[in-house]
């Protein structure tokens, strides 16, 4: 699965855009500098994410909306149209 797949997926299971998750992460205290468990530890517990897709989520409220261009253009299950995930929910998004 792609990485913006996985975002796409969240947001078809939870409402939530993965910009949503960043904001509601950031009134929670989280932030660049918050360590990966407890952000999954809240995304399971309000939201039933699993690790897979929590992790997902991580990555862009810690990092951002920048992936490595390793997959970038590959095609095939893990590959992503673009080194930049588009946050803003999926149905808007101009690289399906």
């Amino acid at each position: 699965m792609s990485f913006q797949a996985y975002l796409d997926n969240i947001e078809t299971k939870t409402g939530l855009t993965p910009r949503q998750f960043i904001e509601l992460a950031t009134e929670k205290g989280f932030d660049r500098t918050t360590k990966a468990t407890p952000i999954v530890a809240w995304l399971k517990e309000d939201y039933a994410l699993g690790q897979g897709h929590a992790m997902a989520l991580v990555h862009v409220i810690t990092k951002g909306p920048q992936i490595s261009s390793k997959h970038v253009g590959t095609g095939g299950a893990h590959g992503d149209a673009s080194d930049t995930l588009w946050l803003d929910g999926k149905d808007s998004n101009p690289n399906p």
